[in-house]
């Protein structure tokens, strides 16, 4: 994902991530998100080499600013976080914690997102071994095998700004709930798409672990820190851990499979049963373009 010498091309590489022949229409839309919200005077200082995706994560947070009263500081808050639970995972890119003060004083990219409420461009890797229960007892190793419980796919929705009860992930989070038989509640540790801080707010409210309008409340709680309620993005997230698109969704199923299986040391979530993983990618009409949500449960469950 990262050459440094061809830093045009990358950003570039973005834009392969939506319609191409929409993509006008869908970015006026997008960015249209964040209107009416009143600005400070700093919202005018950007970065100019940014990716386009950090104006629609803008965007996006501008309208839950809007509607819910989210903070600058609840969206820090999440940064904060997870760059704090990184310092805890070997092959995480950043392993440097900050303060929710240091989040906020970072370089401006696209108000209200700091440099440090962004996922950097990162290279990587991730395997993922898939077998039948037949196939497992064949090799004995059941005692460390860890089951998917439920796994659901979703593509966009044609909805408002406004329908974030119709929003591509709430649907495949359902879906994929009522497959595995849990609820919400039952879930011990999650790792959840924070290209930028942002959207791990928007995403814990589309996935239940919060009302609408209290995913920021959440966050400033400590729930979703380790040791909290409901541990999220104990790997550091994208934010901090890396976001190697096409490897980030197989390098989150990593993170939860070592977690159930009790083999990650300081960053351990202590009786981690049901791991949950929600994944999306690229942007189609007001929202990710594809979704996968997978629900994991561990051995000894």
């Amino acid at each position: 994902m990262n050459y440094p010498e061809k830093r045009k091309e990358m950003f570039e590489a973005f834009k392969g991530s939506w319609d191409r022949d929409l993509a006008e229409q869908h970015l006026t839309a997008l960015l249209a998100m964040g209107d009416g919200l009143p600005l400070p005077p700093d919202a005018l200082e950007t970065n100019p080499e940014r990716s386009v995706f950090m104006d629609i994560y803008a965007a996006q947070a501008r309208h839950h600013m809007k509607r819910f009263g989210t903070t600058p500081r609840q969206i820090a808050e999440v940064a904060a976080k997870n760059h704090w639970h990184s310092q805890y995972n070997p092959l995480a890119q950043y392993r440097t914690p900050m303060t929710v003060e240091q989040v906020l004083a970072d370089k401006m990219i696209s108000w209200p997102i700091t440099r440090s409420m962004c996922a950097p461009m990162s290279d990587g890797a991730a395997a993922i071994v898939l077998v039948s229960e037949r196939a497992l007892a064949r090799l004995g190793k059941s005692t460390r095998a860890v089951r998917i419980r439920g796994i659901a796919v979703g593509s966009s929705t044609d909805r408002t700004a406004d329908q974030y009860d119709h929003h591509i992930t709430r649907l495949t989070a359902d879906k994929c709930f009522e497959m595995a038989g849990v609820d919400p509640k039952d879930i011990s540790v999650a790792e959840l798409h924070d290209a930028s801080a942002i959207a791990e707010i928007l995403h814990t409210e589309h996935c239940r672990f919060a009302e609408y309008g209290e995913g920021g409340s959440l966050v400033e709680s400590g729930a979703t820190r380790l040791g909290g309620r409901l541990p999220i993005n104990i790997s550091g997230g994208l934010l901090s851990k890396g976001h190697p698109i096409g490897a980030t969704g197989a390098i989150m199923i990593y993170e939860l499979v070592t977690q159930l299986r009790g083999e990650v040391g300081e960053r351990q979530v202590p009786g981690a049963r049901l791991g949950f993983a929600e994944n999306g990618g690229g942007f189609h009409g007001l929202e990710e373009a594809a979704c996968v949500i997978t629900l994991l449960e561990g051995p000894a469950a």
